[in-house]
Order: C-alpha cells, then sequence, then structure tokens
C-alpha cells in the first residue's frame, strides 16, 4: 500500500517547492513560479516528528501501526475506554531538483522520496515505513515522484512520469499548499501521485491542464487497465472572482484485478470497505465501466488577502454505467448492463478574516453528497465516486478543520478518520465545519478552536441518521520560518449512525459490533520544519 502512506504527505511537498523562492512572512501572495533557479541543483525536506496518543487502535497485529482507511472499517480500527494507543513517529521527505543551465530553464527533474517510522518498530529488514528498532539498518526508501517538467513557451508546462495528480487548476509543483486546499473541489476527488503526462498553458488571466494518467496497467497484452483522462480550466473574471470548469474521464477494465495489495481496486474489491466508498455487489464476474465527472468549482479573493471575505465552492456530477459479463468466457458471453451511475456533490466555504493574518479568521466549511438507499437494486448507483475507488487514500479532503469526523493532514503511518471519502460509504453526506482561528502573537504564536457536525443522507440498517460532532482545538509555535512546535485535540461524539445492526450481527458502519462504538478522541503533539 505504497500509495497509501504517500498522500496525505503530498499537500505538504507543493509547499516545499513555492516556498523556496518567496519571502517567508508572506510567501503565498507574492509569485506562484520562481523567476530563475539559483543553482542547478536543490534539496529540499519536509521533517515531521510526533506524539500522539489517543483511544484508537487496530486490531490486526499484521499492519503494526501501518493503519490506511475508514474508522471502524476494513482495516480494523477501533476505539475503547480501557485501552490507549501511545506512540511516536517520524518522517522525512526529501526533495532534490535539478534544472540544468543548459536547457536555461525550460527543463527541470524532481525526485521525491519518503523515509518514515514509528519510534522503536523494526530493524534489520526491508520494507516501507519501518527501520527504528535499536540498532536501526532497514531498508525503508520509498519514491514518491520521479517526473520531468519541460517548458518549451512561456505560459506552459508539460510535466512527464510520476507526478502529482491533484483536482486543482493549478501547477502542484509551483502553488502553495493552502492554495491547492481551496480552489478546484480542495482534492475530494483526486488528490494523490500517478504515473501520466499533463499538459499546462497559463495566461495572465487563465490557464488550463489537459492530462491522462494510467491507474492500473495490468497484463501488457490484455485490455485490462485503469486510464483517467481529465480536462481543466480556470478564468479569472474579475480582481476578485474566479471560474472553472472540469470534465474527467475513468475507462476500467480491470475487473477488480491489480492495484494495492491483495486488497485489489475498483468498484468491487475489498479495498471499498477500507476507504469508506461503496462497493458494487457484482462478486468475481468481470466489468467494465465508464464513469465521466463534469463539474464547475469558483472563488473569491482565494488567496484570502484583497479583502477580508473569501468564499469558494464546488458542484460536481458523476456520471457512467458499468457491465458485467453474463459469464466468464468474454469471447463467448456478451456483456449486460448492471448500473447506471449518477451522483453530484457539493461544497461552499466562507472564511473572514478580521485581522492583520491569515490566522486570523473565522471559517465556516458546508459539503454535501447524494446517496443511495437500495443498492444496485433498481439499476442505478445515485451516490458519490471519486478515486478512493482506485487508490489508497486517492482522494484526501483534508481541509475542513476536522480531526477525527473528517481527515487532516498531520499524519505519518496512520490515518483513519470516521469520514475517509465524500461518498460515505454511499450513504451521501451532509456535513458542516466552524472554526475560529487566532494569531495571539503574528507570526509567532498562533491558536485555534473548531467543531464538525455530519448526517448521513441514507440511514444504514438499524441506524439513524446522526453522525456525530466533533470539537476540537490547536496551539502552534513558530520558532522561525517554516518551523513549528503544536498541540492539537480533538474528541468526538458518535451519533445514533452507529448504532447501526444487520440481522444478528454488527453492522459493518461500526466494525461489526452489536451496539454503538466508543467515542474516539486524539491528543498529539507535532514538530515541523520545511528546511530548505
Amino acid at each position: 500500500m505504497k500509495e497509501a502512506r504517500h498522500l496525505i504527505t503530498a499537500c505538504f511537498i507543493i509547499a516545499i517547492y513555492s516556498a523556496s523562492a518567496q519571502n517567508p512572512s508572506n510567501q503565498y501572495f507574492r509569485g506562484e513560479i520562481p523567476e530563475k533557479a539559483n543553482k542547478e541543483f536543490q534539496f529540499m525536506a519536509f521533517f515531521i516528528n510526533q506524539g500522539v496518543t489517543s483511544n484508537i487502535y487496530a486490531q490486526n497485529d499484521f499492519l503494526k501501526g501501518q493503519v490506511v482507511g475508514r474508522l471502524f472499517g476494513g482495516n480494523t480500527t477501533r476505539t475503547s475506554d480501557s485501552l490507549t494507543s501511545a506512540y511516536l513517529e517520524q518522517r522525512i521527505i526529501p526533495f532534490f531538483i535539478y534544472q540544468p543551465k543548459l536547457f536555461n530553464g525550460k527543463a527541470t527533474l524532481r525526485a521525491s522520496f519518503e523515509i518514515d517510522w514509528t519510534w522503536g518498530d523494526v530493524s534489520y529488514g526491508t520494507g516501507g515505513n519501518f527501520g527504528s528498532a535499536v540498532s536501526g539498518d532497514q531498508v525503508n526508501l520509498q519514491t514518491q515522484n520521479i517526473e520531468l517538467e519541460l517548458n518549451p513557451a512561456k505560459g506552459w508546462a508539460i510535466n512527464l512520469g510520476l507526478q502529482r495528480m491533484f483536482d486543482s487548476p493549478y501547477n502542484p509543483y509551483k502553488a502553495a499548499v493552502d492554495k491547492m486546499g481551496v480552489t478546484g473541489y480542495r482534492l475530494a476527488y483526486w488528490g494523490t501521485d500517478a504515473v501520466g503526462v499533463s499538459v499546462r498553458k497559463d495566461w495572465d488571466y487563465s490557464r488550463a491542464k489537459v492530462g491522462m494518467y494510467k491507474l492500473y496497467e495490468n497484463y501488457i497484452q490484455d485490455d485490462d487497465d485503469v486510464t483517467m483522462y481529465e480536462l481543466m480550466g480556470e478564468r479569472d473574471v474579475s480582481r476578485l472572482w474566479k471560474v472553472g470548469a472540469s470534465v474527467n474521464y475513468v475507462r476500467d477494465r480491470a475487473s477488480g484485478a491489480g492495484g494495492v495489495s491483495i486488497l485489489g481496486q475498483g468498484l468491487n474489491s475489498l479495498l471499498a470497505s477500507h476507504n469508506g466508498v461503496y462497493r458494487f455487489n457484482f462478486g468475481n464476474v468481470p466489468y467494465k465501466a465508464d464513469i465521466f465527472w463534469m463539474g464547475a468549482f469558483f472563488g473569491r479573493n482565494t488567496e484570502h488577502w484583497l479583502d477580508p471575505w473569501m468564499v469558494t465552492g464546488f458542484v460536481n456530477f458523476n456520471i457512467g454505467t458499468a457491465d458485467t459479463l453474463l459469464n466468464q468466457n468474454v469471447s463467448l458471453s456478451k456483456w449486460k448492463k448492471s448500473t447506471d451511475i449518477f451522483g453530484f456533490a457539493g461544497n461552499l466555504r466562507f472564511s473572514y478574516r478580521y485581522g492583520q493574518t491569515l490566522n486570523d479568521n473565522v471559517t465556516l466549511d458546508v459539503i454535501y453528497s447524494s446517496g443511495d438507499g437500495d443498492g444496485l437494486t433498481d439499476g442505478q448507483y445515485s451516490g458519490v465516486i471519486t478515486g478512493n475507488q482506485w487508490g489508497a487514500p486517492a482522494a484526501i479532503f483534508i481541509t475542513s478543520g476536522s480531526y477525527i469526523l473528517m481527515p487532516h493532514g498531520n499524519v505519518v503511518n496512520r490515518f483513519s478518520p470516521a469520514i475517509m471519502d465524500i461518498s460515505n460509504m454511499g450513504y451521501g453526506l451532509t456535513a458542516a465545519t466552524l472554526n475560529f482561528s487566532r494569531g495571539i502573537i503574528p507570526h509567532r504564536l498562533n491558536a485555534k478552536v473548531g467543531s464538525a457536525i455530519a448526517f448521513s443522507n441514507i440511514q444504514p440498517a438499524g441506524g439513524g441518521y446522526y453522525m456525530g460532532t466533533e470539537i476540537n482545538g490547536n496551539v502552534a509555535y513558530n520558532f522561525g520560518p517554516f518551523m513549528s512546535l503544536e498541540l492539537h485535540g480533538a474528541y468526538l461524539m458518535l451519533g445514533d449512525f452507529y448504532d447501526s445492526k444487520q440481522a444478528a450481527y454488527g453492522s459493518p458502519v461500526n466494525g461489526g459490533l452489536d451496539k454503538r462504538p466508543v467515542n474516539p478522541w486524539t491528543v498529539f503533539m507535532v514538530f515541523k520544519w520545511l528546511l530548505f
């Protein structure tokens, strides 16, 4: 599950490249693209060390703390009223950039890697996310990106290789993390790494990109691949407002084969129960699926600098079909339509900056996604589909301000929110977060308090609509540019959604229990350093 261990750190890597060429005091508001590299070779890195305590743990001992997926889902994560998890974990992401003077800035090679572990896990072995037991000596280097960017003319960027695949119109190597989290679809549909080619063109007041990514190749001689195509554009319609639109298409012929370890990937794979997406009950029958995403998005004052108000939003429709074989013999059988696909989601985010820094703000974030109450019995799935159907995870909605109810970005080896995917297992979702931030000492000491609430749009068997309410907060002290020590905490009060039962046994909604799980909580202290 290499992709799973890489995804959350993708957002931090975005910040590394943009930060290197900008003023640390207001790095988000000058130029997005460095005018010229000072050296042919550059090295940067993101270091994070955190101590965590919570009542969340994984029952499967083989996971050894490498836990990705929905809380109470297929990753066996549970909560306890008697057991307390306590651990330290560490990660460094080195980033190497080579821009030869021979090509006068028109060609750049980027490579990023990842080394992380839980303190004291194992030593003298091979495998990612391990290597800090006594004596160390672990082979644990993991590849994030190896990609080439060509700039043949002003405003053009061609990225080739293993690269960021984000649902924002901006170049993920030249835009800050904050911008990627509030523009486009905010990584709620696609936020991962993938191999392919993307072409971008930036004009003075508009930008566009087109891309093709091979999600899974499988057998090179067979038509059994998963391929994604994208087209996205955005235009500045005024000094404050931007509007954009996009079309994505996934051609899935893998029938669940390949993908993430033994879980597979695709509509009918075991990955669904891990990621908290809807699992199509095709069984082992081969299928072929064609799915389109068509959406629009907008933003007002997206850098939050021109005036106190920032507003962003999106709406996205996923439309398609999935057909299955009448029997296993592909050459003799015919395809029949199993289900139509039609779902949608929308988001609005309002933020008011009442003080002199970006940390002085109040933010309200609301999201809605359609649900499906009868599965495929009516021949249609009316819920949302995201990249989490194929990757672990491949969509990361980490900028709502929630910590447990919805995902956040301060993770190393463990990523298990209650709502992992905006589809909410196909039940749909109505959720809101409210956050108040304050720069107590501007640019030095910051604090935040927040809350989040969520409802399922469809009731699970034996359960209700109300999913829960979270309260959270943090205090962060900045030692200097891009070096901070932070204390975070959150508590989630679960609702009657988790009372779900199915016949005489527990529901997958609450991890197979016959009663509501214990309310989850977490407290963690984080040291971060973005060095360059």
